[in-house]
């Protein structure tokens, strides 16, 4: 797959796909779940803050849109930091930054210290965790993978729904000063989940393999050359115009039915329908994926659940009523939660275990800016002509475009390597033929152990987890 990164894992363990897998899946789930909804659920302590320093809606709203631009922007800066000292200890730092962000914005007198401490610094922290926990993740899985990327994704709506309600009633009982104060020290937790991000270990080798091994000095810490990758440019370009509308209708539903004339509590409810279908529609979505025959074609299945979403945009621009909006937040629950479920799967299978680590950076940097252009300009659309239809309807026609892009660039553009399989295996046999005979060179020994490691299920050898005191939790 090209050039190898500095921490990309030892190239010979086979993912154990269970075991201490499940303490890393667990503390992905958390983490994931903090990085989403965070910045969702401090927009319960807007009115209070507001009260506090005499500002405006829009301008606490920019704590929230901080925090996205910071865990999507600083991408390439968190695959560098995995690159240069790994994932375990970037979690460690990046934990210890969320936390104290939330402090100290506890004991901040403006808006703009708050935007640096709680914006600024506690954005970087949950970036520093979300993508370190997801490489791990993806080293962890291989078989089981689909499954697991559902499993994890599922802590967004499940902390989304936790964290919205805690929060007002922190606020209710502490003030914004101790509500901020309490969520910073739960934010202690990443690094607790980073604690978890045990590395695997490399098999043994002979004295004979290390050598080569030892001359390999040029590392790259961002490794620039998925962009030569089609597959990879084709899901960049796709993932970019569907973040454009991806989150523009959970963000204005709420305010549309309020519009319709129902009361702030019932408009409020349908965040919570569409949370909790979306928490059943990750894991199962990943279930799916991973089905023998489904995932091969995962890619597809990620395009079927963009059009799928785009589609129930656009219906859900004719609702007229409550219970239009009930059905459009159902189905979008559904669709929702397969597009968080599938995206960095998808990705995955199209770059690999070595390149995961550069290359989910570059697309969150990608996405980055289309997360700030998206909700904004639907703001300005809805300022300028009064209707949310047409702000659904726009968000419909991006994710369904990039569906488009997605699936028909991989049908046309890519191209299918159907030999390399029947390579390895004919490999194979000649390296065992070799084997068996009695005088055999030294340098087709080395070869035919290479390749039992990389083809042979060897679970006494292969998964193993490092439990030197360094390492262990």
């Amino acid at each position: 797959m090209g050039a190898v990164v500095a921490d990309d894992g030892p190239s010979g363990v086979k993912a154990p796909d269970g075991g201490w897998g499940w303490a890393v899946l667990f503390g992905c789930f958390i983490i994931t779940g903090f990085s989403y909804a965070f910045p969702k659920a401090v927009s319960v302590f807007f009115k209070e803050l507001i009260r506090e320093f005499g500002i405006g809606y829009s301008d606490t709203a920019w704590i929230s849109s901080i925090l996205l631009a910071m865990l999507y922007g600083t991408g390439p800066l968190c695959s560098v930091c995995v690159n240069r000292f790994g994932c375990r200890p970037v979690m460690l730092v990046g934990g210890f930054f969320a936390s104290m962000g939330m402090v100290i914005a506890s004991f901040c007198t403006s808006i703009v210290q708050i935007y640096l401490t709680a914006g600024v610094i506690t954005g970087l922290g949950l970036a520093l965790n979300f993508q370190p926990s997801l490489i791990m993740l993806n080293r962890y899985f291989d078989k089981r993978r689909p499954l697991a990327n559902g499993l994890s994704a599922a802590g967004s709506p499940v902390f989304l729904c936790a964290l919205s309600p805690l929060g007002q009633i922190l606020q209710h009982e502490y003030g914004w000063r101790g509500g901020f104060l309490i969520l910073g020290g739960m934010l202690l937790n990443c690094c607790v989940c980073g604690a978890l991000m045990r590395p695997l270990e490399p098999p043994k080798k002979s004295e004979v393999t290390k050598e080569p091994a030892e001359k390999k000095v040029k590392k790259k810490l961002l490794d620039f050359s998925v962009f030569k990758d089609g597959g990879f440019v084709i899901y960049a370009l796709a993932a970019s115009i569907m973040v454009l509308g991806l989150f523009v209708p959970p963000v204005f539903v709420v305010s549309y039915a309020k519009d319709l004339g129902y009361q702030d509590t019932k408009a409020a409810f349908l965040l919570t329908i569409l949370g909790f279908i979306d928490i059943f529609a990750r894991p199962i979505c990943g279930m799916v994926a991973g089905l023998k025959w489904v995932r091969p074609r995962c890619v597809y299945l990620f395009s079927f659940a963009m059009i799928f979403n785009g589609f129930t945009d656009l219906m859900g621009s004719m609702s007229v009523d409550y219970g239009g909006l009930v059905v459009f937040c159902i189905f979008f629950g559904i669709s929702y939660g397969m597009v968080g479920a599938l995206q960095f799967e998808v990705l995955m299978a199209i770059v690999g275990t070595q390149k995961f680590s550069s290359a989910i950076g570059l697309v969150l940097l990608a996405e980055a800016m289309a997360v700030l252009i998206g909700p904004p300009s639907a703001g300005k659309l809805l300022d300028a002509t009064g209707r949310y239809m047409f702000v659904f309807i726009i968000a419909g026609i991006e994710v369904t475009t990039s569906a488009l892009v997605l699936a028909l660039g991989n049908f046309f553009c890519i191209k299918k390597k159907s030999e390399e399989p029947h390579t390895k295996e004919e490999a194979a046999e000649r390296e065992e033929l070799n084997k068996s005979e009695d005088k055999t060179p030294e340098d087709a020994k080395v070869d035919s152990i290479e390749v039992e490691q990389f083809l042979k299920d060897e679970p006494e050898k292969n998964g193993e987890v490092v439990t030197n005191p360094e390492t262990c939790v």
